[in-house]
């Protein structure tokens, strides 16, 4: 990794990557600071742990790399799958469905423009 970038990495996160995806989607090359007004205003439960996140790598280039964090955008960002839960659901007939409490690992890379 570059000097003009830096990032951030949120592991074991409890919502399912395909949830996590389409809030990541709506900032992926977005500046910072109209990234971080979408994420507020965007009401679904991986909103808030993203924005976390961002604000942690946006930390991190600030203090770390002495970055201008006007001139910072959203470089790279992803959800990777983690480890998955199995559990199971007692059904009718003695029977048992499985069920899967997924995992997600967020990592958000910020750059200077």
């Amino acid at each position: 990794m570059e000097a003009t970038q830096t990032r951030a990495v949120a592991k074991y996160i409890r919502i399912a990557p395909r949830k996590m995806r389409l809030v990541v989607d709506l900032i992926r090359g977005k500046g910072v600071q109209e990234a971080l007004a979408i994420l507020k205003f965007t009401p679904r439960a991986g909103s808030p742990v993203v924005e976390k996140v961002l604000r942690s790598a946006i930390a991190n280039a600030e203090n770390n790399h002495n970055m201008n964090v006007d001139r910072l955008y959203v470089k790279e960002i992803y959800v990777d799958e983690g480890p998955t839960l199995k559990r199971f659901r007692p059904r009718a007939q003695g029977r048992a469905f499985s069920i899967f409490k997924r995992t997600s690992h967020v990592t958000v890379v910020v750059a200077e423009k």
